[in-house]
């Protein structure tokens, strides 16, 4: 897709072809001025294909010294670049936004740098210094993602309301009725007066309700949007082009986060009653002079309302045991625990990748019970009380072992699989959600009787090497987790909305292993940091909550018991189980 704004090459029609005739490349900046002049060189900063004469500005301004100018007849076709639609456009002069003044903090095109910022003392080209922000996008992704999650709470609350004036409403006719088989006339004329009181006073509250529901669903839309504008830019944008949509979009943002702080500020709480007086004072009086009640009718917001935010608590260890993995008579190799999960009993159950085994520890991390695999296994999932699942990777299957009360493991069944699995989680009760290596659908459906099939995601189109990438799912809000340990990045897949956070940090280097952590319901991300020896503590939007250093080094996998006050680590040279605490 070409670069919307910029130049293209022009060149005689084919339909106009002559012999000994050769394709010209016109001069750019003539051809704005309506000239026909031919192009003599390409400046690949400007982008630009330009005669000597307009070319000749790069001598005059400094900060325009190191473009280079190659031969416009070396050059076979302009470089397409990716539609920014507009967004790298400067709003006066309609030029490619190619500076950046740190002085004023403003993006600039050349007219900007030369006109505006020629006094200032820092302006630079934005290819320069794009790649400092690297982790920016994913920071901003996690704005917006907070932004639209406060919307849909708001959104939410302001139906309940609407329900309730419903009911309200009915309750008041009916507390009405019962009394009127006493006293027919006034309780008559009562209803009538009431119901026209609170039939407008309903309306009026709808509408500021359903103005209030749409005004958050347009920040649901708008943030959906920028969302995936963000990740078009990330996936297929270079560098300067996602450092140019960050900087439009952090006003953006701002300006949003404000306007939804305030709504969820403002969640207002909408009532009707009738309460009858105790003595009641019978016609002839007119319902005018006397009612026998008090109507209320309130819209009202809470002077003490609590800010509805994503609370997501620190997540604290404190070790509890600890055993060295050594190699031993039994072993061939030093051991590597390549996948780690808790039986619903407390009893931890451990594959050793090196050494082909399948190990059972107490909760004193003493080994109680082993299986000798044909396999090098990958990953281990608890299935039941007495039922693990086993990923074989290159063997193409799932091996699943009933474990008996006595610690006894046995093979009970086998499914052929068509894809290399290496890391296994429960998606529910009858399917996994797999991680694969050397495939480009990075996660997987797996049934329990072996069925295959894809997420409704679009993955990238890349394959990961075995031991590159690891995954998890979070059943309450149908996320799919993804580590990528070459980039250093933390992908968060949004099923319903095919919408996706990437998590770049300063504390997330090399990532391997990832578990869905405490608490109920918001479900931190767990994620074994190798080269930063520490476990980091995510939100499910995508922000660092907190990061535990280690006293050993590079983590590899990392599970979480079923009542969640328990976290296994292991590494190379040990196996860890860790207090967890609020």
């Amino acid at each position: 897709m070409a670069e919307k704004g910029s130049g293209n090459m022009e060149n005689n029609s084919s339909g106009d072809a002559v012999p000994g005739r050769t394709e010209q490349i016109l001069c750019q900046p003539c051809s704005r001025k309506d000239k026909q002049t031919v192009a003599d060189v390409f400046c690949s900063i400007c982008d630009e294909f330009q005669r000597l004469d307009c070319s000749n500005i790069h001598k005059t301004y400094a900060f325009m010294k190191n473009h280079k100018l190659v031969k416009a007849k070396d050059i076979k076709e302009k470089p397409v670049s990716f539609d920014m639609k507009g967004l790298d456009q400067c709003d006066e002069h309609q030029k490619v936004l190619k500076f950046f003044c740190e002085d004023e903090n403003q993006l600039c095109c050349s007219t900007c740098a030369i006109v505006d910022h020629r006094k200032c003392h820092s302006v630079v080209e934005i290819q320069k210094i794009a790649a400092r922000s690297a982790s920016a996008s994913s920071k901003l992704k996690a704005s917006l993602q907070d932004i639209r999650e406060k919307a849909e709470t708001v959104v939410k609350y302001t139906k309940s309301p609407k329900e309730q004036l419903d009911q309200d409403v009915k309750e008041v006719s009916l507390k009405i009725r019962r009394m009127r088989d006493n006293v027919m006339k006034m309780f008559d004329d009562l209803e009538r007066s009431v119901a026209k009181d609170t039939e407008s006073f309903k309306r009026e509250t709808l509408g500021k309700l359903t103005k209030k529901q749409s005004d958050n669903e347009k920040h649901i839309a708008d943030v959906t949007k920028s969302l995936e504008t963000i990740d078009n830019v990330h996936q297929h944008g270079t560098p300067s082009q996602q450092f140019i949509l960050e900087q439009r979009m952090k006003k953006q943002v701002s300006e949003r986060s404000s306007n939804v702080d305030k709504e969820c500020q403002r969640l207002e709480t909408v009532t009707i009653s009738f309460d009858f007086d105790e003595t009641l004072k019978l016609p002839p009086l007119s319902i005018s002079d006397y009612i026998p009640g008090t109507l209320t009718l309130k819209y009202s917001v809470p002077e003490a309302v609590k800010p509805i935010t994503s609370v997501d608590p620190i997540v604290k260890l404190t070790k509890v045991t600890s055993i060295d993995l050594k190699q031993t008579g039994n072993n061939v190799k030093e051991p590597l625990y390549s996948g780690l999960d808790f039986l619903p009993d407390g009893r931890l159950i451990a594959v050793d990748n090196k050494n082909k085994n399948c190990l059972i520890y107490n909760e004193k991390l003493k080994k109680v019970g082993s299986y000798q695999l044909s396999y090098h296994p990958q990953s281990v999932v608890v299935v039941s009380v007495e039922e693990v699942a086993i990923t074989s990777g290159a063997g193409y299957k799932i091996d699943f072992l009933h474990i008996s009360r006595s610690n006894e493991l046995t093979l009970i069944r086998t499914c052929k699989v068509t894809t290399k699995y290496d890391s296994i989680c429960m998606k529910d009760d009858r399917h996994f959600a797999v991680g694969t290596y050397d495939d480009t659908r990075h996660v997987r459906i797996v049934s329990l009787s072996g069925e295959e099939k894809d997420f409704s995601i679009n993955f990238p189109k890349k394959k990961y090497p075995i031991s590159t990438s690891a995954c998890t799912y979070i059943r309450n809000s149908d996320k799919v987790v993804l580590t990528d340990r070459d980039e250093h990045t933390i992908y968060i897949y949004d099923i319903k909305s095919n919408t996706r956070v990437v998590v770049k940090d300063d504390q997330i280097k090399k990532p391997r292993g990832v578990a869905v952590g405490p608490p109920d319901p918001s479900d931190c991300i767990l994620v074994c940091s190798k080269k930063t020896d520490s476990i980091v503590q995510i939100s499910q939007t995508g922000r660092i909550i907190s990061s535990y250093k280690l006293d050993t080094s590079h983590p590899y996998r990392v599970c979480v018991s079923n009542d969640k006050s328990i976290i296994a680590v292991t590494n190379k040279r040990k196996l860890q189980l860790f207090k967890v605490t609020y």
